[in-house]
């Protein structure tokens, strides 16, 4: 496969309600998308770096500056490209995993299209459907929590994540059960507390939680295992698991009983299956967490999200969850599920006319 240029699509996706967490507000989606063209077919993938570097050291503006002096040419430089070269191609740069993630995303999408094959069974899915959690971000007050919380199990799906901070965890997780009852319910710190906490943070373990997510720095990794040591609830990773090699430390440290995979964290749904493949191997359970994609991010999330080690409902919401409108057909949520896309490579197609009306800027970077 040859690739000819890679289209950079800039779209603003307004959120249908603010999303607090303890790195802000975000109120609307700053989207970098990828469309990559081969002789043979087109690739798209979206990048999930945030508009700043609050999550991660990346964000959307470096991300396309990366991709197009960088990667782009490096990738372009690769003869008989595959995605399986996309990788060691772009080794040599150091960091940006999530604009990686994207190039190797809409490249692998390109020659599975070309070749008929959907990503799911690519990658090894066992499911044609994927059971659903969703992420409620921090409130203004606990009433309002339950109401949120209410319309989501409404809705159907079946396991609620909460954002805790300190001064917002123990009481509105308490709130959440005593109503809700025996709920699937867990929390994510996104790296809020420190090993100071942790007397604190066991306040947490008679509310029965599946876990807790990410509560220390994403550094500190032996911090996570003297944690795990300290309290009941399973410590689950995040931030922290940026590769297989990451993955298989974190366990081998007792930092982690759990692991949340997000593709664009961890440089591609390619190193994404290595992860899950080293997490099977040793026993541990993982998911597959959410960075707001629209359909197009979304759509190999839930491809993922169907192999045999996801056996936790992960935050593979339903289109509506974060957009009015989506810039696919929407994924809709039935039974507390999403089916798994059927089509070749990740088996949807943007909407030309949502697309055009939500693009703020484009850019083709040739390769020819």
């Amino acid at each position: 496969m040859k690739l000819n240029g890679v289209e950079l699509r800039r779209i603003q996706m307004p959120l249908v309600a603010p999303f607090r967490t303890s790195f802000g507000v975000e109120t609307t989606r700053d989207v970098l998308l990828l469309r990559v063209a081969t002789p043979d077919a087109e690739g798209w993938a979206e990048c999930v770096a945030m508009s700043n570097p609050l999550y991660s050291s990346e964000y959307v503006d470096a991300a396309a500056d990366v991709l197009r002096r960088f990667l782009i040419p490096a990738v372009a430089a690769v003869g008989n490209l595959d995605a399986t070269k996309v990788g060691p191609a772009l080794a040599k740069f150091k960091g940006h995993r999530m604009a990686k993630a994207a190039l190797e995303t809409a490249v692998l999408d390109a020659e599975l299209r070309a070749a008929g094959r959907p990503l799911a069974r690519e990658l090894g899915a066992v499911r044609d459907t994927v059971d659903c959690g969703v992420s409620v971000g921090i409130m203004s007050s606990v009433p309002e929590l339950l109401d949120t919380v209410q319309r989501y199990l409404d809705q159907g799906y079946v396991r609620i994540k909460l954002k805790i901070e300190p001064g917002w965890d123990v009481e509105p997780v308490r709130a959440v059960r005593e109503r809700f009852g025996d709920i699937l319910l867990q929390v994510d710190a996104n790296t809020a507390y420190t090993l100071a906490d942790a007397r604190h943070l066991a306040k947490l373990d008679p509310f029965d939680l599946l876990l807790v997510e990410q509560p220390l720095d994403e550094e500190d990794v032996l911090g996570h295992a003297a944690l795990a040591r300290l309290v009941k609830t399973p410590i689950c990773l995040d931030e922290s698991i940026v590769s297989a090699h990451a993955a298989a430390d974190a366990i081998r440290l007792g930092a982690c009983a759990i692991v949340n995979i997000k593709p664009g964290r961890v440089g591609g749904y390619l190193e994404a299956k290595r992860i899950h493949d080293v997490c099977a191997a040793h026993g541990v359970p993982v998911w597959c967490g959410g960075m707001l994609e629209t359909g197009i991010g979304r759509a190999a999330n839930v491809a993922l999200a169907a192999l045999p080690g996801f056996t936790l409902p992960g935050d593979t919401s339903g289109s509506d969850r974060y957009f009015s409108t989506d810039v696919t057909a929407p994924f809709v949520l039935a039974d507390g599920q999403l089916a798994v896309p059927t089509g070749p490579g990740i088996g949807v197609e943007p909407l030309p006319d949502v697309l055009r009306e939500v693009t703020t800027a484009t850019e083709y970077v040739s390769t020819n």
